[in-house]
């Protein structure tokens, strides 16, 4: 049976937030809180939700010339049109958690950065660097883009393989699985600091890869799941980080072990050796992530 290759949010809407606080988790890896503005609009769906985040390099005047529909072709076509150096930057992100309002305080959503470079010797990106230097009190602009794990492939067994990058939806998509969950859970990253240990269901056996300098991203993880003895019933796999790892998990597992395609998502965050993460944005701003 094939279901929907993503699943759509109820509403693509603008949505304004502020910065509520922000924490070094490890050397490479910041999490910045975002609550308060119009966070009582937004609606959690769990596993791997992600948005589009448009960040005020620029100040705030450049977040107010956003186009309700940036994420769409004629959107960011008017989105381009905002000058350098006052258009926002616009990156996709996941959703790590989302708390809801208490007595006490309003909901808040949880975004986990990974940093490359530095903010202070000019070496990060614009997204990196304002993820090390932002302040409470700033807005942002997102857009809910829904999901890539679509849990009618299902959420009782699962192979999960991603690189550092997709480290945020694996540990969202465990905390949205049920408890009685079986499966694996590969995820490689650059060095064992960041490897951010999070909660997952007892049957789900977490195998962290460093990746050594001289490795490409994402070859350790694809080589783990050549070896990987795969669940006997059907499970839903998902794939996400470098654009290889993830086509290249849904190639050996539908083309190499004869997994039916229809339980297998993946999404390529991000390609080695482009320019930029922009760069991929430019070019397919209205494109869907791959699933």
């Amino acid at each position: 049976m094939a279901f929907s290759k993503l699943v759509k949010p109820d509403s693509s809407e603008l949505i304004r937030l502020e910065v509520v606080r922000t924490q070094r988790l490890a050397p490479h890896w910041v999490r910045v809180t975002l609550g308060s503005g119009d966070v009582e609009r937004f609606q959690p769906m769990g596993f791997d939700q992600w948005f589009r985040l448009f960040l005020p390099i620029g100040g705030d005047a450049g977040l107010d010339r956003v186009p309700a529909k940036a994420n769409k072709l004629f959107g960011y076509l008017r989105f381009l049109r905002i000058p350098d150096g006052e258009r926002p930057v616009m990156r996709n992100y996941t959703v790590r958690a989302h708390r809801a309002a208490t007595v006490d305080r309003g909901a808040e959503i949880d975004v986990d950065f990974v940093l490359h470079g530095s903010a202070a010797d000019g070496t990060a990106g614009p997204a990196s660097r304002w993820a090390e230097t932002c302040t409470p009190g700033e807005n942002v602009l997102i857009i809910d883009e829904g999901l890539t794990f679509n849990p009618q492939r299902g959420v009782d067994r699962v192979v999960l393989i991603g690189d550092e990058t997709a480290l945020p939806a694996i540990a969202s998509i465990c905390a949205s699985l049920p408890t009685s969950a079986t499966g694996t859970a590969i995820v490689e990253v650059p060095s064992d600091a960041d490897a951010l240990d999070f909660p997952h269901p007892a049957g789900v056996d977490v195998v962290w890869l460093t990746r050594p300098h001289e490795f490409p991203p994402g070859s350790r993880a694809l080589a783990q799941l050549h070896d990987l003895a795969l669940p006997d019933a059907p499970f839903h796999a998902y794939a996400a980080g470098e654009q290889s790892l993830a086509s290249g998990v849904r190639k050996h597992l539908v083309g190499e072990r004869g997994v039916d395609k229809d339980s297998v998502s993946f999404c390529g965050y991000w390609k080695a050796g482009a320019a930029s993460p922009a760069s991929k944005t430019a070019r397919d701003a209205a494109a869907e992530p791959l699933a």
